[in-house]
């Protein structure tokens, strides 16, 4: 069983509008990374799945929020993303996060690699 590391920050995004475009990400965990000297791009895995990572570039406006961009597409295409779902975001540092969906009706899409291997007795 894969271990995922140290949480130190975790948010929730609801997805509005067109999936596949661009995702505001919220204003404290923008302020959160700043110390990390604002990344340009962001490491997304499924939960539980640590070898496919997407490589998402990040972009700020002219206020300081902060976006997932270039790449955002890919993944949100490779897991069929739809508005509705419900992301749950887990950021690890330098970079790396983990995303667990959650569909329409509140439950979680098991994707490959992220579900548990259970022996039974």
């Amino acid at each position: 069983m894969d271990v995922e590391p140290d949480v130190r920050f975790e948010f929730v995004l609801v997805l509005k509008g067109d999936p596949r475009g661009i995702q505001r990400l919220p204003d404290s965990f923008a302020d959160y990374v700043a110390g990390d000297d604002r990344p340009r791009t962001m490491h997304l895995r499924e939960a539980a799945c640590g070898y496919y990572r997407w490589i998402v570039d990040v972009i700020y406006d002219a206020r300081g929020k902060m976006y997932l961009n270039i790449g955002w597409e890919k993944f949100a295409r490779y897991h069929s993303l739809e508005a509705g779902f419900i992301l749950l975001f887990s950021y690890f540092g330098d970079r790396d996060m983990s995303v667990k969906v959650f569909d329409e009706t509140r439950c979680r899409r098991d994707y490959h690699g992220d579900s548990t291997d259970e022996e039974d007795d």
